[in-house]
């Protein structure tokens, strides 16, 4: 298992909008095989920041998901990007 997170950075004025275009691939992620959760959302203090979070089985998985990535229109409206893919090794209650 797998998590992928991160911050998308997109112009503050864009940010909603940006978030609306990404409702029905929030939907799509989470009733896909393997995606054990998925969630984009505004941050709360920086208005151009966007917070990513998948958390995912297997990569395989992952990629079929993804397949030939996000629209075109979504990734003009980024400015800048810092996600990573963390590998879980064990899993415990808070």
């Amino acid at each position: 298992m797998f998590i992928v997170a991160g911050s998308l950075y997109v112009e503050p004025a864009e940010r909603d909008t940006y978030l609306a275009s990404c409702m029905e691939v929030v939907r799509q992620a989470r009733s896909a095989p393997g995606c054990v959760d998925f969630a984009i959302g505004a941050d709360l203090v920086e208005p151009g920041r966007i917070n990513v979070y998948e958390r995912w089985e297997s990569d395989d998985e992952l990629l079929a998901f993804r397949g030939s990535g996000p629209e075109q229109e979504q990734v003009a409206t980024i400015r800048g990007a810092e996600v990573h893919r963390y590998r879980i090794s064990a899993v415990e209650a808070p």
